[in-house]
């Protein structure tokens, strides 16, 4: 009971070092329950979601396919399930602008793609439709009312029934866009009206457990040869799952990667400390022995400090978690994603780990550091240490140069290099809190490079794509335009021995220069007629270097599952989207027939760019036109999707640092209250005491801002290829804004620190600190 008292007294009398403690502990917790419920809880949700509502594996796309037909093909060996349906994009007008609604048609024993009832019905009548929850609240659309669609000139005018979230549609495009985008269903009957004729266009398949799906789609390719068929799309390759699953990816990665950068930074910090605070107070270990403590006692009695911090730093940091960064992942899941009834919730389980790391670590140093002191005898742990020898310094030997330097800098010099071990100590703290600075500020900085490297990469004002089957040749370009380029996408996995990766492979000329590439160095690079330029973050992956060559099998399958090998041309830097380009020549040369399916167009001024949209919307072979607003919104979503986590891990890492260099520097000063209290008595005024211990701090500051310049660099490399993935390159080059600022915050954090430490230096006792124990 008395040495728990004398625990809550060492608390009290150092109670800011133990509140910089509990924070340093409080951070690692916060960001380990936040992140590991993000990443469970939401891979959790979309196992169970896409099994309950049975997303399709694969998608088949015909002009035309009759109920027999699907019923024929439901004979292929691997189906589980099919269903065929009508799908078309239909528009609704509003005041002074047009919203895109992607209509399907619902089977009459619905089971492969089921939808989530909000609130109403499924469509029992021909006059009725269903659409999505989020389209109907931003355009407050209610049960009941009636919206007037439009599609190739015509006006259908339905009735609301409902209000559904679909499992196929959980990410609609890539900024969610609820305003000028949304889901509708609509009742089997209803097709006859729509297409002046009862038909499908698509097919919906679930296939059997276990079951190859690529198998399945080559089978129906062949016994599709007598039927209008246009492609197919896996569930793999859908922009919906893939989207959601890269999500769960990064997701999982950030839950592993940034705490246990933390937890280790946060184990150097409290081993410093511990073992600073035990060396610190080896007379009262020496006093506790003499009076008969036992020395497992005394070592329980340490070893409490550390595990209450870190019970009181774990709790602290999982209420926080769950006031503050659950409601945010809330939020902007909210922004990124339709899941009904999706909820974050903290496991109470999630508390231990941080507990058991944080305490490990306290009780470990604990040990080390008291080993030694509890193997002396009473008498001579009750001395303090006898003075070191300080041999002469390498500037007192320079002539001339150690007699100019003034009284108080040879005090902090002599004190440096008397005590190496506590200045290296001190320093290491430093070391580490700068290094998570920059690690932070630079892993903030290229999200923002990510969403500007839009900008530089993209020249064209529109990007318009024709439907499926759209010949190029009838392809038809507005007079106003100044440049244009066609382009094809090809679906393609990237194949390196045993790994197939799925990706993205785009054709256009030679001459574009609306797109625009760029190499590691950020120097302009070109499209060649003699190779394939692939992106760094395949190439960063697969150790892929110019001149090797690369396997690539196309999967779209009018091409057969071909496979080719490709020289690799040049690597160039692709931060979101990441795609290979070739040219049509170079396609040619392996056998591979090009057809553009898109065109890019730079129109002549900006007033010219409002009729050119309006030529390209009339023609009703557009199955969709892009702008470079939609891609600045695309990349500043991104950006705002992603940056409340790392804003968060920079409030953080400037918590942490704090913490590290409070503690650190509160312990110099209780270990040096004698040579203080010297300096008291001998007349040292306590601005120029003040001073002295600044001064100081600032030079180990400096020494290690030094040292972590290069340590930052490694280890921002190591975190930004642990996020990063084939589908998602991140810049991993600091520059030199970022140094300069966490550099200047380090030194700030060292001046705050001495301000609140200024207090202690003059509450310092000099009788009772200059009192010989003899």
């Amino acid at each position: 009971m008395k040495l728990f008292l004398k625990s809550l007294r060492d608390i009290k009398q150092s109670i800011g070092q133990f509140i910089a403690f509990v924070l340093v502990i409080a951070v690692g917790a916060f960001f380990y329950t936040g992140l590991v419920t993000l990443s469970d809880n939401l891979g959790a949700y979309t196992k169970v979601y896409f099994k309950e509502h049975h997303l399709s594996d694969l998608n088949v796309y015909y002009s035309q396919i009759s109920s027999d037909d699907v019923a024929r093909l439901s004979e292929i060996a691997g189906i589980h399930k099919i269903e065929g349906r009508y799908s078309f994009d239909a528009t609704q007008a509003f005041e002074d602008y047009k919203a895109t609604l992607k209509i399907h048609s619902i089977p009459e024993e619905n089971e492969i793609n089921t939808s989530t009832i909000i609130t109403g019905n499924i469509p029992s009548k021909q006059d009725e439709i269903v659409i999505d929850s989020a389209y109907a609240k931003e355009h407050h659309l209610q049960l009941g009312d009636t919206i007037s669609i439009s599609r190739n000139g015509r006006n259908f005018n339905f009735t609301i029934s409902g209000l559904i979230e679909n499992v196929e549609h959980t990410k609609k495009n890539e900024t969610q866009d609820h305003k000028t985008s949304g889901i509708a269903y609509i009742g089997e009957e209803t097709i006859t009206a729509i297409a002046d004729g009862f038909y499908y266009n698509e097919v919906m398949i679930e296939a059997q457990e276990g079951y190859d799906i690529d198998k399945i789609g080559q089978t129906i390719e062949v016994q599709s040869k007598q039927l209008p068929y246009l492609t197919q799309e896996t569930k793999e390759r859908s922009f919906n799952y893939s989207q959601l699953n890269q999500t769960i990816h990064n997701n999982k990665l950030m839950s592993k990667v940034i705490p246990l950068v933390l937890f280790l930074i946060e184990a150097v910090i409290l081993f410093l400390t511990m073992s600073r605070i035990i060396d610190s107070q080896r007379n009262q270990v020496g006093i506790m022995k003499a009076l008969g403590v036992k020395n497992r006692n005394i070592m329980l009695h340490y070893m409490g400090y550390p595990v209450l911090a870190s019970i009181i730093g774990s709790i602290l940091g999982y209420v926080i978690s769950a006031i503050v960064f659950i409601p945010l992942i809330t939020a902007s899941n909210a922004r990124a994603y339709s899941m009904p009834d999706i909820s974050f919730t903290l496991s109470i389980f999630s508390i231990i780990p941080p507990i058991i790391f944080s305490s490990a670590f306290g009780i470990l140093s604990c040990y080390f550091s008291g080993r030694t002191i509890l193997n002396e005898r009473a008498a001579q742990a009750m001395r303090p240490k006898p003075p070191k020898k300080m041999k002469k310094l390498l500037i007192e030997k320079i002539p001339g140069i150690w007699s100019r330097i003034s009284y108080s800098h040879k005090l902090i010099l002599r004190n440096i290099f008397l005590n190496k071990q506590k200045a290296l100590a001190s320093s290491v703290g430093v070391v580490v809190s700068t290094v998570l600075l920059i690690t932070a500020f630079g892993t903030q900085m290229s999200l923002v490079k990510v969403a500007d490297q839009v900008e530089e990469v993209y020249t064209y004002d529109l990007r318009v794509d024709y439907a499926i089957g759209t010949s190029s040749d009838s392809i038809n370009l507005p007079s106003n335009i100044a440049k244009s380029h066609r382009l094809s996408t090809f679906p393609v996995a990237f194949i390196k021995e045993d790994v197939k990766e799925n990706a993205t492979l785009v054709v256009t000329e030679k001459e574009n220069d609306l797109i625009h590439f760029f190499d590691e160095n950020d120097q302009r690079i070109r499209l060649e007629n003699n190779g394939v330029l692939i992106p760094k973050s395949y190439a960063d992956k697969y150790h892929i270097a110019e001149g090797d060559t690369i396997q690539m099998e196309f999967t779209a399958p009018e091409l057969n599952q071909k496979s080719v090998n490709m020289k690799v041309l040049k690597i160039s830097n692709q931060y979101s989207n990441p795609s290979f380009y070739s040219t049509p020549e170079y396609m040619n040369s392996l056998g591979i027939d090009y057809r553009p399916t898109s065109v890019l167009v730079k129109a002549n001024s900006s007033a010219d760019l409002i009729s050119v949209r309006n030529f390209f919307e009339q023609d009703q072979r557009v199955d969709s036109i892009a702008d470079k607003d939609d891609l600045k919104k695309s990349a500043q979503y991104i950006l705002r999707q992603n940056s409340f986590v790392f804003i968060m891990f920079i409030i953080c890492a400037v918590i942490l640092s704090f913490g590290a260099i409070y503690t650190i520097s509160s312990i110099n000063i209780y270990e040096r209250i004698r040579e203080l209290a010297t300096l008291k008595v001998l007349g040292y005024q306590k601005n120029k005491i003040n001073r002295l211990i600044f001064s100081e701090n600032i030079i180990l500051t400096a020494f290690a801002v030094i040292v972590a310049l290069p340590i930052s660099g490694y280890i921002y490399t190591i975190i930004v290829q642990a996020l990063s993935s084939p589908h998602q390159q991140i810049p991993d080059k600091l520059n030199i804004t970022i140094l300069l600022v966490s550099i200047l915050l380090a030194f700030l954090l060292t001046t705050l620190s001495n301000l609140l430490l200024r207090r202690k230096v003059s509450q310092i006792n000099m009788i009772e600190s200059l009192k010989s124990i003899e």
